[in-house]
């Protein structure tokens, strides 16, 4: 692996690519730290530290991932890229319901860039509709001093940074694109994501001592132990997932020319076992935070309402077997509709029987299609239910072994999911730069004959 990173930097190409997308994230993190103007910041740090374990605080933490932190301070990159991510995602499912969006899809590239200038207009627009709520947000729990509350220069200021951090970072992510390695939004979020993992060591060490029995030192060797073993098993079981497929067989037709027969070749046409990626897990916890905001309201409307009362109570408590119970009927809920929404039996089908190709004991057409529909059903239960397994294993660890949140939020999680995920395509694009120059890859052994990252082929 040592002889894979000199390799990186023998190759002037890469290296330049590699340095790139490196500026461009030191460049986005020395932005998080510019705050906004007439925002107290300690205010706000102690409030983020009160809302802890509450449906706001769970609010600021699922909206902290894509933000590249947490919202204990407020700065001008404090949407993050989160209005870009909204945005691609709503002209993503747009494209497979609407038949005009469907239409430029098909027109290849040209298509696809009138898309993505409908998706930089509409993160100018949504980053303008959340830097107001949070604008509004701030006002109204006392965050701002008093000499700017309410002001036009405030509201002026703030929203016009705001918005601008925003596309600058949305900008950010297309130049690691096109110039640099990797999916540039999704690098930005891993960046920000792995940025809270010195804090999570801080908080071990500053509690750790021999005896794990002290008041203010609770965290024994065996408790770190469990910790790491824990982290490395949830790590390599969502490496697995992630890349797990199931292979279906294709068999090409064969074509008589003359004397020479052509086609018959076999192949694989792979089904990704978590089709929808970490999808269903962001949907579900969006939705996860209402319920408690909902039934706290109903509770005051209908004061003394015992069925309102424990509705509220167990949807607060993110251990209570209510709460558990729904966000993984959620998020399997999720996982079959993303799934729904992104994969076409009946396109993939006529795709290949127009190329001649076919499911070995299976008709082209309808056959094959209802048999790949089948087939990702059950598959998909099986991604569904490790999604659920990885969604609640930080909650659980941090309410039963009363570990805090920003711990164990690397054991399990989305965070841990997006980063695993975007390493691992990382990783491989580094991967296939390497072996399209003749270079062994990061897993090769001597001579380079040892095995290759899966998904890393040269383009």
């Amino acid at each position: 692996m040592l002889q894979a990173f000199l390799n990186i930097w023998r190759i002037a190409e890469l290296r330049n690519k590699l340095m790139f997308t490196l500026g461009m994230l030191c460049i986005y993190r020395i932005g998080f730290f510019i705050p906004l103007m007439g925002i107290d910041q300690s205010a706000l740090s102690d409030y983020a530290e009160k809302a802890q374990g509450s449906a706001m605080g769970n609010l600021i933490s699922f909206v902290g991932i894509f933000t590249g932190g947490n919202f204990s301070q407020s700065t001008i990159f404090g949407l993050g890229i989160m209005p870009y991510i909204s945005s691609s995602i709503i002209f993503q499912l747009l494209g497979t319901v609407v038949p005009s969006f469907q239409q430029l899809q098909k027109e290849g590239p040209a298509g696809r860039q009138k898309i993505t200038e409908y998706t930089r207009y509409g993160t100018v627009a949504l980053a303008v509709v959340q830097g107001a709520f949070w604008m509004r947000f701030v006002q109204s729990q006392q965050l701002v001093y008093a000499d700017y509350a309410g002001t036009f220069a405030f509201w002026s200021c703030g929203l016009l940074a705001l918005t601008a951090g925003a596309v600058f970072l949305m900008w950010l992510g297309e130049q690691i694109d096109k110039y640099g390695i990797g999916n540039g939004a999704s690098l930005i979020i891993t960046a920000g994501i792995i940025a809270g993992m010195p804090g999570a060591i801080g908080i071990i060490a500053q509690g750790f001592s021999l005896t794990g029995e002290e008041a203010d030192k609770p965290y024994s060797p065996w408790t770190v132990m469990l910790l790491l073993a824990a982290f490395v098993i949830v790590v390599a079981g969502s490496i697995l997932i992630t890349q797990g497929q199931r292979r279906i067989p294709i068999q090409q037709a064969k074509h008589t020319r003359g004397r020479k027969v052509y086609g018959g070749q076999k192949s694989y046409l792979p089904l990704r076992v978590n089709h929808g990626g970490v999808m269903p897990i962001i949907f579900a916890s969006s939705l996860m935070m209402f319920p408690n905001l909902l039934f706290g309201w109903l509770g005051g409307v209908f004061e003394g309402n015992s069925f309102f009362v424990f509705l509220q109570r167990n949807f607060s408590d993110m251990n209570s077997f209510p709460y558990l119970g729904t966000y993984i009927g959620m998020i399997f809920f999720f996982a079959y509709f993303w799934t729904t929404v992104q994969f076409q039996p009946k396109e993939m089908a006529t795709q290949l029987r127009d190329h001649g190709s076919f499911i070995p004991g299976l008709r082209p057409g309808p056959r094959t299609a209802e048999y790949l529909e089948t087939v990702m059903e059950r598959i998909t239960y099986v991604g569904a239910g490790f999604l659920a397994v990885i969604a609640v294993i930080p909650t659980v660890v941090a309410g039963y072994f009363d570990i805090p949140f920003a711990v164990t939020s690397f054991l399990g999680g989305t965070g841990l999911l997006i980063v695993v995920s975007v390493m691992l395509d990382f990783v491989q694009r580094i991967e296939a730069g390497l072996m399209m120059r003749n270079y062994p890859g990061f897993l090769a052994g001597d001579g380079g004959k040892g095995p290759k990252i899966r998904g890393s082929r040269p383009t």
